[in-house]
């Protein structure tokens, strides 16, 4: 391997060693061994290693070349066949045969490890375009596996000749094999951007490829686009190739925008889903035919899912089924009443799914399955392969596609500098045999009486040693008249091709037009329509429908929660738990979402219609939300969609946030809040952004400090914020506000009773200020248990 190979700037994804792990202790062991010219610190010699092995599996396994689409042991597979001469007209051979070649040849390695590539480019559920032709039971979708190789028989498909119908005119450099008895070629000369139309997946060190699959026609079309206008950017190009054609087929559901940012940045997510049709039974009945599923989705996945979602089992950790997977169960038995599966030969893909009931809405059904289920998932792009200069890298589209336009021109030169100099020997030969055919007496003759005839031959006629051979050893039926004509009219086509090869060479715009020939020739034999159908959609949520009504929700101390229908409830007849007590209460209505936030400044999202209702205690919190091991819920709060509020902790920091920030689809919640040791976080309240807003904050020594709201801060995505107010030591912010910045309104206690202290424009002026600075303290006679 050579030395640039090994340089780790060189290679910046790779992981090395760090030098302040363990092999730095090891190098300060070894360091007094004297330098004797043979020995190695150990800690280097183990990061020069462990690069060796990265780049070996980077360059040698996992990663494709992105000239001609292949790994390592798929060329040498592809190869031998082609030396075995299993075309696609041949007789197919035994696999173990095959595999037999590739490792005692070419591939050193496991024969298990050479017969499950062979397999995966023999399936059309894996490659778009398989190259290899399997015979018997090469597995399935669902998961199950080929036959061993003493049972199956493979050849080469017609589109294996994209790849290997060029290998033996010149197009490639060979290597010496792994013990130097053979040769292997290092690329196969391929037609057609292989890399994008199969796709491949690997995953190296420190590195991995997920490419996706294209159309042929696609592809071809966006090529010799390119050829014309090298200037074109991806998203051009974007015209040409709609996107992903999965072997299985399915929909695409992502937009435009999303598909083009993934060919773009060199990697992203897409959306895809499963196509289904809706099947008309006898007396109104139907049922819904699944036909195609999302690559990496198989049949009997789906069924797994179903039974699971069915037939829950309790989560570890807990003591009986969740809320959500109690409410999942219902959902799902409540419309699906049956499902079987009809794949077969005939039809690779055949999910039955039967409604519980024919009035039922079948987008309804299936809108509940796609969100349950893998029918519909996501499809990872990451463009990363092995490049033109033999570095790994993320490519973009058009990187993809410009690099082997590269290699393209280089082997078309190739194959004409090979073709030009099989033309020119071609010629020499025949000129020598005409010049035969013209003095053919005389030829008899010096050969008769020569004792050297090839000299005296050379000398007569100017031939070169070459021709003087050639014309000892032509036989005398090639004398004949009829055979003179012959060669002159191969000689006439000969030339005819070498100013054609020649023209080919020397002009670049001939030479464009030769490949960009050879592309349409190829796109027209071996094009065929579009599988996978692209259609933006928005993704399937599950949805319970919720009778919308008043309710109550309260939250204990000890984190029980439950519902009550109404508002304006008497809570003080409420009962607990022996050692709990009320911590919260809020009125909302059950479509409305609450948010819970954790002592640990993690935030939940919950639907009011979740928590139970009746007599009872309710459900631990735990049951609805997955919270953090001790860690519990210290407010909670309902609020419209795209509601401000204001967010603050008792060190003085705060940030203005929109509810929706706050909500997440997972029951881990999402970390939102930024919390120090001791800090806790204070009331949340909702307001309405004004240009006149004022934000209010009161300590708990009694200082009140005011400040535009143009000052403030907005953290979409949370965090600690900004300093609101400026604390003297051991006091702490008790409470904050924003005000419309005309009046301010606080709540106290004065002399005991509860009331308002209302304050107008003029008398907020002395408190209003700078951001971060300390407020002013207001009168002695008020207490503040807050606003």
């Amino acid at each position: 391997m050579s030395d640039d190979l090994l340089d780790p700037v060189e290679t910046p994804e790779l992981i090395a060693p760090s030098p302040s792990g363990p092999s730095r202790f090891i190098e300060t062991q070894v360091s007094a061994v004297p330098d004797d010219g043979e020995s190695v610190q150990l800690g280097l010699y183990a990061e020069k290693s462990y690069l060796e092995y990265a780049m070996s599996v980077v360059k040698s396994r996992a990663l494709p070349q992105v000239e001609d689409g292949q790994k390592p042991v798929q060329r040498r597979i592809l190869y031998a066949m082609h030396e075995l001469g299993l075309s696609s007209t041949a007789k197919p051979m035994k696999s173990a045969r095959i595999v037999g070649d590739v490792l005692g040849k070419y591939h050193p390695h496991g024969d298990q490890s050479a017969y499950d590539a062979l397999v995966r480019i023999a399936q059309d559920f894996s490659l778009r375009y398989p190259l290899i032709d399997g015979h018997g039971n090469f597995g399935s979708r669902d998961g199950d596996g080929a036959a061993a190789y003493r049972y199956t028989e493979a050849r080469l498909t017609p589109v294996a000749d994209l790849l290997l119908s060029e290998l033996d005119q010149g197009t490639t450099d060979f290597t010496p094999n792994y013990d130097g008895a053979f040769e292997e070629p290092v690329l196969l000369p391929a037609r057609l951007p292989m890399l994008l139309l199969n796709g491949a997946s690997g995953i190296a060190v420190g590195m991995a490829t997920e490419m996706p699959s294209h159309n042929l026609g696609e592809v071809a079309d966006a090529s010799i686009a390119l050829i014309r206008n090298p200037k074109l950017s991806t998203a051009e190009l974007l015209t040409y190739i709609q996107g992903p054609d999965l072997p299985g087929g399915g929909q695409i559901i992502s937009s435009h925008k999303d598909i083009a940012a993934a060919y773009e940045n060199g990697r992203g997510s897409l959306k895809v889903r499963a196509r289904w049709e809706k099947e008309d039974l006898a007396r109104g009945q139907w049922q819904m035919i699944v036909t195609e599923l999302p690559q990496g989705t198989s049949s009997q996945k789906v069924l797994e899912e179903i039974e699971e979602l069915t037939n829950p089992k309790v989560k570890k950790g807990k003591k009986a089924l969740t809320q959500d997977q109690v409410q999942t169960k219902q959902l799902i038995l409540s419309v699906l009443d049956r499902v079987r599966d009809e794949s077969g030969k005939e039809q690779s893909v055949r999910l039955v799914f039967e409604p519980k009931s024919s009035r039922q809405n079948p987008d309804d059904l299936m809108n509940l399955l796609l969100a349950h289920t893998s029918l519909e998932s996501s499809l990872s792009i990451n463009l990363v392969t092995i490049g033109r200069d033999g570095r790994p890298g993320q490519k973009t589209l058009r990187d993809l596609i410009i690099e082997w336009i590269d290699f393209r021109f280089v082997t078309v030169t190739r194959r004409c500098q090979h073709r030009l100099g099989q033309v020119d020997d071609r010629i020499h030969i025949l000129e020598g045999r005409l010049m035969v055919l013209l003095n053919i007496d005389e030829v008899i003759r010096i050969i008769r009486n020569a004792d050297e005839p090839k000299v005296d031959l050379m000398a007569a006629f100017h031939l070169s040693e070459r021709q003087a051979e050639d014309i000892l050893e032509i036989r005398l039926r090639q004398l004949a008249r009829l055979e003179g004509i012959k060669i002159e009219q191969e000689l006439s086509n000969l030339r005819n091709e070498k100013a054609e090869l020649e023209n080919l060479l020397a002009n670049p715009s001939a030479m464009q037009k030769q490949i960009i020939k050879e592309i349409e020739a190829d796109k027209k034999k071996y094009a065929d329509p579009r599988r996978t159908l692209i259609e933006q959609a928005e993704r399937a949520v599950a949805e319970i429908a919720v009778v919308d009504e008043p309710v109550t929700i309260i939250l204990s101390e000890k984190g029980w929660l439950r519902a009550r229908q109404g508002h304006g409830l008497d809570l003080q007849n409420l009962t607990f738990k022996d050692g709990d007590s009320q911590l919260s209460a809020i009125e909302c209505r059950t479509v409305d979402q609450i948010a819970l936030f954790g002592s640990d400044g993690r935030v939940y999202s919950i639907q009011a219609s979740v928590v139970p209702g009746g007599r009872g205690d309710g459900v631990p919190v735990t049951t609805l939300v997955d919270l953090v091991p001790k860690t519990r819920i210290t407010q909670m709060l309902a609020a419209k969609l795209g509601e401000w509020l204001v967010i603050a902790n008792s060190s003085g920091y705060g940030f203005s946030c929109q509810f929706d920030n706050l909500l997440s689809r997972q029951k881990a919640g999402k970390a939102f809040l930024t919390l120090e040791e001791g800090e806790t976080l204070l009331r949340v309240t909702t307001f309405v952004p004004r240009e006149t807003s004022i934000v209010a904050c009161l300590s708990k020594a009694g200082k009140l400090h005011l400040f535009p709201y143009s000052e403030f801060k907005q953290l979409t995505g949370g965090g600690r914020g900004v300093i609101t107010m400026a604390l003297d030591d051991k006091d702490q912010l008790n409470a904050i506000t924003i005000s419309d910045g005309i009046t301010l309104t606080i709540n106290v206690v004065n002399r005991g009773k509860a009331a308002e202290w209302v304050l107008n424009e003029n008398e907020m002026a002395p408190y209003i200020g700078k951001r971060a600075r300390k407020g002013k303290p207001i009168s002695s006679a008020f207490k503040f248990p807050g606003f």
